[in-house]
């Protein structure tokens, strides 16, 4: 049989044939969204309370049944909460950049990491509660003519908390659309040589750089309600494997590098050993500590504050001292933490590049 020559022509080879009056359509482009949880627009009550409202407010965070948490919320912890988290947010807040470190930091990420990638990618950052919002930046991305996009919810360890809420409100932006584009989501990432490496060199240094020897490294991860374990949710198992990792690429001592939990909220019972007790533990010991935060990827209110500021004050007042404590920064926008981001990300768009 015998076919016009035509039939074989690639699409890239047949002529456009488009009417006079016919919309401009971008050239095809990929996408990278960088997610974070988030930040208020300033310290202050109302842009704070807004902030609190929406994170708060999330199901995937707060399982506690709606009608009674609302009451609670709205009622009771925003009309306290926003003065108090307000006056931790200026203690660490980038006055010359005029804005939190973690949108700072944010943003110099994805700027390297589009200038990593190269023009054949378009690099943007979201938050998922607060500004940019994940449905601003989306759109912008769909804007820029990306019709492929990969979704990175920067959260080495997975939870529902935070990586499936991430997805979470890209997904409902993808149900408002007619014209969706092809989705990836970047998986869980605690276990990969890329990020093991970057984190082990980034302690490694960070312990060489003190003026002292710690007698123990804490990692300190966001806590969780043990509820939330025991429905299935992988994180903690992830957090242990992360410090195991790091341990024995490290040569290190399950005395020397500790697991704790941060953050505690509420009354119910949440992930052991608390950060706090193990903190204020080694202060009454007199024992020097050095620690740090693998599950966020970039610094905030949980690590500049709670941890370096908060966590120092109870480690003295509990009788250690000041100069015997030191917090270890994430890896941020660091050459080591950009390798790493950009090798998972690359492994992520094999088949689109």
């Amino acid at each position: 049989m015998v076919r016009a020559a035509s039939t074989f022509l690639t699409k890239s080879a047949m002529p456009v044939l488009k009417p006079a009056d016919h919309p401009t359509i971008k050239d095809p482009k990929v996408g990278v969204l960088l997610l974070n949880l988030g930040t208020p627009d300033s310290p202050d009550y109302w842009p704070m309370r807004r902030y609190l409202s929406q994170f708060l407010s999330d199901r995937r965070v707060i399982e506690t049944n709606p009608a009674i948490w609302q009451l609670i919320l709205q009622g009771i912890i925003l009309n306290v909460r926003p003065q108090k988290s307000g006056a931790n947010y200026r203690k660490i807040w980038d006055n010359a950049a005029g804005d939190s470190p973690l949108r700072v930091i944010s943003r110099r990420q994805a700027e390297k990491l589009q200038a990593r990638l190269g023009d054949a990618v378009v690099v943007a950052f979201g938050m998922r509660y607060g500004n940019p919002s994940t449905e601003s930046t989306l759109r912008a991305l769909l804007a820029a003519g990306c019709t492929r996009i990969l979704v990175c919810p920067l959260y080495p360890q997975y939870s529902a908390t935070t990586t499936a809420t991430a997805n979470d409100a890209v997904f409902d932006v993808l149900k408002r659309l007619r014209w969706q584009p092809a989705l990836r989501t970047l998986p869980p990432y605690y276990a990969t040589p890329e990020y093991i490496a970057a984190l082990s060199d980034s302690i490694a240094a960070g312990v060489a750089a003190l003026p002292f020897k710690p007698d123990v490294v804490l990692t300190s991860y966001h806590g969780m309600p043990v509820e939330y374990l025991l429905k299935g949710d992988p994180y903690y198992c992830d957090c242990l494997a992360t410090t195991r990792l790091v341990r024995e690429r490290l040569g290190w001592s399950e005395d020397y590098l500790k697991v704790t939990f941060q953050s505690r909220f509420g009354p119910d019972e949440w992930l052991k050993p608390y950060t706090a007790d193990t903190i204020e533990e080694l202060g009454r010991q007199k024992r020097k500590v050095a620690l740090l935060a693998p599950a966020f990827s970039v610094d905030c209110i949980e690590t500049l504050e709670e941890l370096a500021i908060t966590g120092r004050e109870q480690y003295v007042h509990a009788g250690g001292n000041h100069d015997d404590y030191a917090y270890i920064p994430c890896l941020n926008d660091s050459d080591g933490g950009m390798a790493m981001l950009e090798a998972v990300v690359r492994r992520e768009l094999a088949g689109w590049l």
